[in-house]
């Protein structure tokens, strides 16, 4: 059942300001609607989706012997994360209690003092279902900035530097934009769903972590094409619809807001997508799939920040605009000479400053108030309110330089330290990270490729049982084999790699 005033379905009174009320004899739920509760679990599980998404992504638009690799460290990097969120992110984060502005404090570590009292992003559901939803955006953002270990990162050091970006980078960012106490949220800054915390740190914390991992190994890149389009088409697709939870769920609740900002997320989306294809066009005068998959997520990203702010004809600009930025801004890596194998910066980080830009122009009052909750809230340019340009432009430069600054100088503290190189050796790269890493692949056909020469026939006879069997192929017989050649190979010219090169491939070697 819905209500005709503001605010909330029912005022809190509950006995326990900090937690709700006591849970073992009141019902704790009397100050929600079951409606919006659902909605924000289910919108929190499309959010999930996106990491395996991302990963696909990630996957498809790398070598076929890295493919395995970027799949591990994107999901892997999400149980780092829930670990962090669980034991002090969420506070560090968007603990009400903190006052500096710039970080939360440890009133909520190891979610102490979280259950049912309503949440400070929204009076509409509780705060520990807001604390659950908001853990998913640290787990998608971690999973775009870990891309940047693409073909030559090592896997172990980058889960540690997960563990601190998400503590010292998007904590603090998360805390400006979305704590009632943090700076940017009382300047007036006017970001939806990520545009700072997600887009922007995600894309300038990768930018970081590639310029200093270095760059790919040149004689390597010849040829170099993504070696799965239709991974690629997958992954955009799971991230299509898991962005419908993450911009349609920050509106905390299942109202208008929401289903305007997943009409404006697709339109924004499928506008780029087509920009995208059109600027590829001129070029190459074929028709991109890989184009469309870039265009459709940049859009997306533009969505994040704006969504739940502009009126649909504005998304339209916003795709449009969006799509031409993102294209332009691929070139980006290649002036300043930083290899970000998988633009994340150029499709995130420039997405995301666009969509907060247009937030300043075309926010409307109407808009925002369709969640019922933040009526009288005034939007940009179009409600007169000039000053939001600069608050928006103010905020974009500081995201984008404490993103950028601090993970670089976290990325090379942690490849200082003895044992947690981030960078791979030359001879694992060439081999590839699925096997130097992982010993698995994406493709039981790259390992047989590898391994031909050391297999051995069939015999005609089964094996008696108990019959000890010494395989003949394999990870096991592959280093065996590669180690007996090694200075037979190491007289070869090195050739430029074809992907999944077998035999002539130098072994690898230890890469502390």
């Amino acid at each position: 059942m819905s209500y005709s005033w503001v605010g909330p379905p029912t005022e809190f009174n509950g006995t326990d300001d900090t937690l709700g009320g006591d849970s073992a004899v009141e019902n704790l739920n009397q100050w929600y609607q079951s409606g919006d509760q659902a909605f924000i679990l289910i919108a929190a599980c499309m959010v999930l989706i996106m990491i395996p998404g991302i990963a696909f992504l990630y996957s498809g638009l790398a070598r076929r012997k890295s493919a395995l690799s970027l799949i591990w460290v994107c999901m892997m990097s999400f149980s780092v994360v829930i670990f962090q969120w669980y034991f002090w992110g969420y506070s560090l984060a968007l603990s009400s209690t903190a006052t500096n502005g710039f970080i939360g404090n440890l009133h909520h570590f190891g979610l102490r003092n979280t259950l049912g009292a309503p949440s400070p992003g929204s009076p509409l559901i509780p705060e520990l279902l807001y604390s659950f939803y908001q853990m998913q955006f640290c787990g998608v953002t971690a999973a775009l900035v870990i891309g940047a270990t693409a073909e030559r990162g090592r896997v172990v050091p980058a889960m540690v530097f997960t563990f601190f970006w998400a503590t010292l980078v998007y904590c603090p960012l998360a805390c400006w934009a979305w704590n009632v106490n943090g700076w940017a949220f009382k300047y007036g800054v006017l970001d939806y769903a990520g545009g700072g915390p997600v887009e922007i740190g995600s894309g300038a914390s990768a930018l970081a972590y590639s310029w200093v991992l270095g760059r790919r190994n040149e004689k390597m890149m010849l040829n170099f094409r993504p070696h799965n389009i239709s991974l690629i088409t997958l992954g955009t697709v799971f991230l299509w619809f898991g962005w419908m939870g993450f911009n349609g769920g920050s509106a905390f609740g299942a109202n208008l807001r929401a289903a305007m900002a997943c009409w404006n997320s697709c339109l924004t989306a499928m506008f780029a997508a087509m920009t995208w294809c059109l600027l590829d066009y001129r070029l190459a005068k074929k028709w991109s799939l890989v184009g469309w998959c870039s265009g459709t997520i940049s859009g997306l990203v533009a969505a994040t920040p704006a969504s739940g702010f502009i009126p649909p004809w504005a998304s339209i600009i916003l795709g449009v605009v969006t799509g031409i930025c993102c294209n332009f801004a691929t070139k980006i890596k290649f002036f300043i000479g930083v290899d970000d194998a998988l633009d994340v910066f150029a499709e995130h980080g420039v997405g995301g400053i666009v969509g907060l830009l247009f937030n300043a122009l075309f926010a409307a009052d109407y808009i925002i108030g369709l969640d019922g909750v933040n009526t009288g809230v005034v939007g940009g340019w179009l409600n007169q309110n000039w000053r939001l340009l600069y608050v928006q432009v103010a905020y974009v430069l500081a995201c984008t330089a404490y993103s950028f600054v601090v993970s670089a100088l976290l990325a090379k503290a942690i490849d200082m330290i003895p044992g947690l190189h981030l960078r791979a050796s030359e001879e694992a790269e060439l081999l590839g990270m699925d096997d130097d890493q992982h010993g698995e692949f994406a493709y039981d056909y790259v390992e047989v490729r590898r391994d031909y020469l050391a297999w051995t026939p069939a015999e005609k006879e089964q094996k008696e049982d108990g019959a000890i069997v010494v395989p003949q192929h394999g990870i096991e017989e592959h280093q065996n084999l590669m180690n007996s050649s090694r200075h037979a190979t190491a007289a070869l010219p090195e050739p430029g790699p074809s992907e999944g090169e077998p035999v002539r491939e130098k072994t690898a070697e230890s890469t502390e």
